[in-house]
């Protein structure tokens, strides 16, 4: 999506809540399979999923393009929910009393469901080289297993990757380099 659908996009929910629809629709599936690659758990990828979206729906009033576009914007959140997963022992998502008073949101998510699972976790079972380097990615520290997935799961640029998680560039870089020195060592 350009930046100036974007901006006119932001504006619109800004106006009319209903209009997060096309957000949902637009990076539901790339964040859910990101969520989805970093878990390989189905039903927690959901909830997460759920959390963030909901998040940015709540949200998405005080958001304003600037620069950082909302699909980095949408990353951030699922990367703060995803170590929000990975530092407590159970997740509990914060806003599902605010999801059940939201029939709207409510509604997207479960037009997605359909044969979703099925097909994701075929999909994560058929590939045992992604599970063989997932298996020991999640032995790495949070800060590593961030920038690797991003990098080569969700294929973005470090630019990009600097923006979700508000982290310079050169450190992006070092992280990347130190995670991938320690999972080969690992493999």
């Amino acid at each position: 999506m350009n930046p100036e659908h974007e901006a006119r996009l932001i504006e619109t929910c800004h106006k009319d809540p209903a209009a997060f629809g096309e957000v949902f629709d637009h990076w539901y599936k790339p964040v859910f399979g990101y969520i989805m690659r970093r878990t390989a758990d189905y039903d927690l990828s959901k909830d997460i999923a759920a959390e963030t979206f909901l998040k940015a729906f709540l949200k998405i009033h005080s958001f304003h393009w600037r620069g950082i576009s909302l699909s980095a914007w949408l990353y951030r959140i699922a990367t703060n929910e995803l170590n929000q997963y990975y530092r407590s022992s159970k997740y509990k998502p914060q806003s599902l009393q605010q999801l059940l008073e939201n029939p709207q949101m409510e509604k997207l998510l479960h037009e997605q469901a359909g044969d979703e699972r099925e097909l994701m976790e075929k999909e994560l079972k058929g590939h045992n080289d992604y599970n063989l380097i997932r298996k020991n990615l999640l032995k790495l520290d949070v800060k590593y297993q961030e920038v690797i997935a991003l990098r080569y799961f969700e294929q973005k640029t470090n630019s990009e990757i600097s923006l979700i998680l508000d982290k310079n560039e050169g450190t992006v870089k070092s992280l990347l380099s130190r995670g991938l020195e320690k999972l080969r060592n690992m493999l």
